[in-house]
This record gives structure tokens, C-alpha cells and sequence, in this order.
């Protein structure tokens, strides 16, 4: 079911990369050259690419490489690669979406703002990755495009609906890329391919140029291998951006610094109840082992989870349906069936439901700020289960028959919905498909959430596992 084994990347990833094109150990030609090559060879398997920037990439590479024989300083991520969710602009291109309608619109002006910020940075566009049509769905088993296949074993599915993100790290195809959680589009297909995610606090990273989904509930985040390079990434994407409203206009605030701190002072509770009841038994285990390496102890419980989610579900549908109304009165059959029939569900919430929704939602969101003041961090399970089989229609969780595409997100949807900042770590379970924990903080302290991650990858807990040899 799987290609050939990816070029192994330099140890360290982006970072390490990066220092051997400094140094002129190899050539961000090199580099570019070797990715392109790579994706041609894998992606037919993975399907983690929905476009390929070649001549993009290598114009940039080739302007890098001249900056170095010059004398010139590089920025920190120069000739390092990346690739982003197919929905942030690229300019020159169609930003798609995922869907079938979007493909009639006019190529995109410029860049998105974290795809400037990144390329000033010096890394190197290579391509737009496969997504669920417009982020409706956590599996991407995409009707128009095909799904993306989890590298660890290609017959299940890489989560969504950031899935291409996910698999082109876990296939080693790229050091970083970008996607969005709006209910766990980041977190969960994290999860399923093993590796680090971060979806920080809603308004902490400019959303302009990238297509909406569900405006009060769209966050935008990086997907890496290492922790070290998911840090780098955030921090050289932070920024007020004026134009952007829903951007929060505060100063940026790096983590990377905040790796070598250790977990002294900080509070750890374990999620109960709710969190508890909806994860699996891998899941647990996952969190037991995290629990363990840090002493935690304590346990606390949400009490309004399931109500959270029910909001964010209403939330959703009535922001997503009257979004694309106009197309789906047009264009209805041009729509994939998996998110055409929610849409038009959304469309027909009668107000009030939206309104008292946005009610709960912020009386929750008051709850769960109460319990910050007894714990710091709450750690719990990205995903009830590790990766199913695509097409797979119902899961199984604790002996509960549950729809699988929804269900996927039962645990990350009660956290997305209030906004708070969330740091997805795989935490290997021996003899099992990859799964990750969510690292939970209070708003705007994502650096905790990275002390947190950095204890557990220093304990050898989390790391992102090797793609077998299948």
C-alpha cells in the first residue's frame, strides 16, 4: 500500500537544515531539487500535495544561493521548504479550498500573511496540500482531489482537515507546513500521523489570505516534526497584523526560548469526566504515559464540555452554510456529498439556536477559566482513537458505536470552540498506530504549553515515530 521509504531529512529537521545551507554544506538548489523529486515519486501515494510550486521554489532557492555566495546574511529559515493547507493564497494561484466551485475563481493577488512572513524568513515554497472541502470534516477523504493516506500505513486515513499538512511531515516530504483548526483541524490529523501541531489562541496568527470556514471559530497554526522547529516556525509568524480583525494587535511572544525552562512552578492537571469518557484506550494510555513522566497527579473535570460542543456544532453549521448560501443554491452538485447537506443544515439554523449557541459557548468559556485558576496546564487526548480505514462510517469508543468523521473531533472541538491555545504531541504507544495528547494552556500562554511539550520530549515521551517500512 506504500511507496518507497522518504529520503531520510537531516537530523534536526528545519533548524538543522537550515545551518547546512549556511554552511554550505549543501545547496538550497540541493534541497529544493531533492523535495520536488521526492513528491513526484510519493505523493501519488500519500496524496498529501494538491499543487506543486516548482518554479517558484526553485527560483527562490536559486536567489538564496546567490545571497550566500555574496556574502549576503541569510534569514534563520533560508532554503528550508514548506508547503501550506490548501486554502491559504499563493500568489499567482487558485486557492481551491479543497472544493470544486472555488476553482472558477481568479488566482490569488499575493500571498497569505503567514506565507509572506515565512518566505521572508527565507523558506521555500513548495506547494498546497490536500484538505476536507472548505475544513468541514476531520478525515480528508476528499471527493474531488481523493484522500490523503496516513504514511503509517496507507490504507487509513491522516485526520483532517489539515490532513495533507500532517502526512507531507509524517512522510518526511517537508520539515514544516501550515493548516487551520477551526473544531481540531490541526490537532487531529496531528494525532494520526505523529507529529507536533500548535493551534495557539484564536487571534494570536493573521488569518488575511487564508479562506474562511467558521469566522469566530478559525484558528491558523504550523505542523513540524520536531518541537524545535514548530516553536521557530510560531515565533517568525507572530505579529500584529492591522488588517486582519480578528488579529489580536499585541507584540509577539517567543517560545523557542522557553524550551530549556523545564515544568518548575507550573500546575498539571489530567482532564477527566467528559475527556475521559470519550477516549479510547490507546488514548488513555497516551495520556496516562505523558501523566506519569511529568508526576501529575491531579485530576480536574469540564463540567460544560459536552455543551461547548454542542454550541461549537450549531456554530459551525449556521456560519458555514450561510458563508457558501449563494453557492449552494447555484452550485449545489458541484459540492462534495460529505459537507453539501451540513452546509444547507447550517443554512436553515433558525437564528435564535445561533444566538443562545454564542450564549452557552460564552458561559462555558467563563467555566473553564475558573478551573485556570487551580492548574496551569490540562493535558487529554488529541483523538478518541488512532487512524481507521478510509471510508470507515462508524468507530467504536469505550463500547459506544459512534459516526466516525464527526467523532474524530469529540475531544478537541470543547477546546477549539473558547479559543484556547493548544500544543499537539505524539506520544508513541508501543505496538500501536501513532496518537498524540493536546497540551492545553490559558489564553496567550502557549509558551507553557511548550515547557510542557519540551519535559515530555526530554523524558522521551513524545517524539514523532519513524514512518515504517511497509
Amino acid at each position: 500500500m506504500s511507496g518507497p521509504e522518504p529520503t531520510p531529512a537531516p537530523a534536526g529537521g528545519a533548524i538543522e537544515l537550515a545551518r547546512r545551507i549556511r554552511e554550505r554544506e549543501v545547496s538550497a538548489r540541493a534541497t529544493v531539487e531533492r523535495t520536488l523529486a521526492d513528491i513526484a515519486q510519493r505523493n501519488p501515494d500519500s496524496n498529501a500535495f494538491t499543487l506543486v510550486t516548482g518554479a517558484r521554489a526553485l527560483a527562490q532557492a536559486e536567489a538564496i544561493d546567490t545571497a550566500l555566495a555574496e556574502g549576503r546574511a541569510l534569514p534563520p529559515l533560508a532554503g528550508v521548504p514548506f508547503a501550506v493547507k490548501n486554502l491559504f493564497d499563493i500568489a499567482g494561484e487558485v486557492t481551491t479550498a479543497g472544493s470544486r466551485v472555488n476553482r472558477t475563481l481568479p488566482a490569488a493577488t499575493g500571498d497569505a500573511v503567514l506565507v509572506e512572513r515565512l518566505t521572508q524568513a527565507g523558506a521555500v515554497l513548495v506547494g498546497a496540500l490536500n484538505m476536507d472541502e472548505y475544513a468541514y470534516g476531520f478525515s480528508t477523504e476528499n471527493s474531488h482531489d481523493g484522500p490523503a493516506r496516513n504514511p503509517h500505513d496507507r490504507r487509513c486515513i491522516a485526520g483532517g482537515s489539515s490532513g495533507g499538512s500532517a502526512a507531507a511531515i509524517a512522510d518526511g516530504l517537508v520539515p514544516l507546513t501550515l493548516g487551520t483548526d477551526t473544531n481540531g483541524s490541526i490537532r487531529v490529523p496531528s494525532s494520526l500521523c505523529g507529529v507536533f501541531g500548535l493551534k495557539p489562541t484564536y487571534g494570536r496568527l493573521s488569518r488575511r489570505g487564508s479562506f474562511p470556514f467558521v469566522t469566530s471559530l478559525d484558528h491558523v497554526g504550523p505542523f513540524a516534526r520536531t518541537l524545535e522547529d514548530l516553536a521557530l516556525c510560531y515565533d517568525l509568524m507572530q505579529g500584529p497584523d492591522r488588517l486582519d480583525p480578528a488579529c489580536a494587535q499585541q507584540p509577539a511572544q517567543p517560545v523557542s526560548d522557553s524550551l530549556a525552562l523545564g515544568i518548575g512552578g507550573l500546575r498539571i492537571a489530567r482532564l477527566g469526566g467528559y475527556f475521559e469518557a470519550f477516549s479510547g484506550p490507546v488514548a488513555r494510555q497516551a495520556v496516562t504515559l505523558a501523566c506519569d513522566a511529568l508526576a501529575v497527579t491531579r485530576q480536574c473535570d469540564w463540567p460544560m464540555a459536552a455543551a461547548g460542543r454542542a454550541a461549537a456544532f450549531i456554530i459551525t453549521g449556521a456560519e458555514g452554510g450561510a458563508l457558501h448560501l449563494a453557492n449552494l443554491r447555484q452550485r449545489y452538485d458541484e459540492f462534495e456529498p460529505l459537507s453539501r447537506d451540513r452546509f444547507i443544515a447550517g443554512c436553515l439554523t433558525p437564528a435564535a439556536w445561533y444566538q443562545r449557541a454564542q450564549r452557552v459557548r460564552a458561559v462555558y468559556a467563563r467555566e473553564v477559566a475558573r478551573s485556570f485558576r487551580d492548574a496551569d496546564i490540562f493535558l487529554t487526548a488529541a483523538t478518541p482513537t488512532t487512524a481507521h480505514p478510509i471510508g470507515t462510517e462508524t468507530i467504536d469508543i469505550n463500547g459506544q458505536a459512534m459516526p466516525a468523521r464527526p467523532s474524530m473531533g469529540v475531544l478537541t472541538q470543547p477546546v477549539s470552540c473558547i479559543g484556547l491555545p493548544v500544543l499537539a504531541a505524539p506520544v508513541p504507544v508501543p505496538g500501536e498506530l501513532p496518537i498524540a495528547i493536546q497540551i492545553i494552556a490559558a489564553p496567550w500562554r502557549e509558551r507553557d504549553a511548550f515547557r510542557v511539550a519540551a519535559a515530555l520530549v526530554r523524558a522521551g515521551v513524545c517524539r514523532a515515530p519513524q514512518r515504517p517500512t511497509l
